[in-house]
């Protein structure tokens, strides 16, 4: 009975770590309209797909889908970063991730957020 118990907890604190991880926002991270690359401190990255990523281009940016990351994240040539992603979940799970490596994240532009402008704003 014992042995249940403790697997059931363990289940339970397992699907809790993934919905935390996916889907509860990240604080004190601003959502930003328009990306100012000017600085060479800061860079832009594009974590949508790359079919949405050449649909949608943005001038200067790395694209480097979500699934990429973990194998490239070394490739990001700054420590501040500001993140283009297509939803909240890509948003999350990128920013979650990319500061456990010690990346700085500034901000973060959604594409597919009805509340924002699209795109064509960046470039």
């Amino acid at each position: 009975m014992l042995l249940f118990i403790i697997i059931g907890l363990t289940l339970l604190a397992l699907i809790i770590q993934i919905f935390y991880v996916r889907y509860m926002p990240i604080k004190g991270i601003p959502c930003l309209d328009s990306i100012k690359n000017s600085d060479r401190e800061k860079v832009t990255l594009d974590i949508r797909d790359y079919q949405q990523s050449f649909q949608d281009q943005i001038d200067h940016a790395i694209i480097l889908p979500v699934p990429y990351l973990r194998r490239y994240y070394q490739e990001i040539p700054a420590k501040k970063v500001h993140i283009v992603a297509s939803d909240h979940l890509e948003k999350n799970i990128a920013i979650r991730f990319l500061k456990s490596k010690g990346f700085e994240v500034i901000g973060y532009t959604l594409t597919d957020c009805k509340c924002k402008k699209k795109i064509e704003h960046f470039a």
